[in-house]
């Protein structure tokens, strides 16, 4: 009857409770408030989701999770069928095969997918995390589609090893697109500096998803052996399954850093409603299929050389953007928006070049669609309309220092961060007196 609760205690947001209790006789006694089946609950949660889950993660982590989590089943019960077959192929079971035949056809498979890995990663690498939701998607079509060149592969012994190695080589190029969106996603999921926590139980998951489908392989492998009909039947099943838990995963995924697909649409609603689209509407608009679809397409942080070609062009560009760390060429009868940085640009600069290539590529794309634009746009609107390029650029960097500032105020209250921001900016860096005049030193 004197017992005295000294201490409460919860573990996080989850339902375990403890009270500490001092009795009579001067003893602390540990009371267990939880509910019935917490222990269990608990035990699952701290050996499959991070730490602190669901604070410590971003609010799409369970849906994405639960999506990945059936891909990854699908992906391993069609890579097992996949695996037979190229086990198939090489001899196993065939007493005329040979141990040499089928290590040089290993070898090969295995050497031409290092070299795809490395040219891959030399082309491709530095868009991986601007497109990271992208490029997540199409590395699992490419897997899908490697796993059906290798079983298709035995149907034809006499091109069997080239086939195995261009799957080879598009698992290779699944290794590094998919490996390296996926510590993206993991960077973006990840909001207590966390990040080796949330990557260490996302292969916890995985390795449990993997381990359910061993079983059902187990199961599976004996029933369909040299059933062609059935494997393609169970490979068509399960492919559209992995495509569809893989497209509504990184549809699901909401990101809060600026890309240039996702400035692309947030000026588009700026400029057609007046106001600031909400991340998780531009989140649901992005393309994850193809790229964005621009009738300019935007380079940035290209070679001086793709903006000008004359030293007239050039002295006319650097005193048009007089005291602004960039320059922007407008080249419409190749359909592109090239923009060179000074040595001294920021990140706010990229973000105020591309704002003003997304202004003068929504002028341009509704320029014939007798569509009424705001009488603020009517100067860039007048000189794409006469064809005067120089015109078009004045007018829109006028409209930009006017309206950036604001811009960038819009965005930051609707929870976008503008730092870091993925626009894709290629490296060449140009060095010109940003008053006008150019550098005699250093050019």
């Amino acid at each position: 009857m004197g017992d005295k609760v000294l201490c409460r205690e919860g573990y996080g947001s989850s339902r375990v409770k403890k009270n500490y209790v001092s009795t009579d006789d001067g003893r602390l006694v540990v009371v267990d408030q939880s509910p019935t089946g917490t222990t269990f609950s608990h035990f699952f949660r701290s050996v499959f989701l991070p730490q602190g889950y669901p604070e410590s993660v971003s609010q799409d982590y369970l849906e994405y999770q639960i999506w990945d989590t059936i891909q990854a089943f699908a992906s391993s019960i069609t890579g097992t069928l996949a695996a037979q077959a190229v086990l198939k192929g090489v001899g196993v079971g065939d007493e005329n095969a040979t141990v040499l035949a089928a290590t040089m056809t290993w070898i090969l498979k295995d050497g031409t997918g290092m070299l795809g890995r490395i040219v891959f990663a030399w082309l491709r690498g530095s868009s991986l995390d601007c497109n990271s939701k992208r490029w997540r998607l199409f590395a699992d079509i490419l897997n899908d589609l490697a796993i059906c060149i290798e079983i298709l592969a035995p149907n034809f012994p006499g091109i069997f090893t080239p086939l195995v190695c261009t799957a080879g080589v598009c698992k290779s190029v699944v290794g590094v697109a998919g490996g390296a969106t996926r510590a993206a996603l993991t960077q973006h999921q990840a909001r207590r500096n966390n990040m080796a926590d949330v990557s260490a139980k996302d292969g916890s998951q995985e390795t449990l998803v993997n381990l359910a489908a061993l079983i059902c392989n187990l199961a599976l492998i004996p029933l369909v052996t040299g059933k062609q009909s059935l494997i393609w039947f169970l490979y068509i099943i399960f492919t559209c399954l992995h495509l569809y838990a893989n497209y509504s995963a990184v549809k699901c995924v909401v990101m809060e850093t600026m890309n240039q697909s996702r400035l692309n649409l947030i000026v588009k609603e700026l400029l057609d409603c007046s106001h600031i689209p909400s991340i998780q509407h531009t989140n649901r608009l992005e393309p994850v299929v193809f790229r964005t679809r621009r009738k300019l397409e935007i380079i940035l942080g290209c070679s001086v050389g793709k903006l000008c070609t004359s030293a007239k062009e050039l002295q006319t560009l650097l005193m048009l953007y007089k005291g602004t760390p960039y320059l922007l060429g407008l080249n419409i009868k190749k359909g592109e928006i090239c923009i060179a940085l000074s040595d001294r640009a920021t990140t706010s600069d990229q973000l105020q070049s591309c704002y003003q290539a997304e202004v003068i590529n929504y002028v341009y794309e509704n320029l014939y669609k007798n569509k009424t634009l705001h009488s603020s746009l009517a100067p860039v609107v007048k000189a794409l309309e006469n064809g005067d390029v120089h015109g078009a650029l004045a007018a829109s960097l006028i409209y930009t220092n006017l309206t950036i500032e604001a811009f960038c105020q819009g965005v930051v209250q609707q929870k976008w961060v503008l730092n870091p921001v993925l626009l894709n900016a290629n490296e060449w860096r140009a060095k010109w007196d940003i008053d006008g005049v150019t550098d005699k030193k250093e050019y």
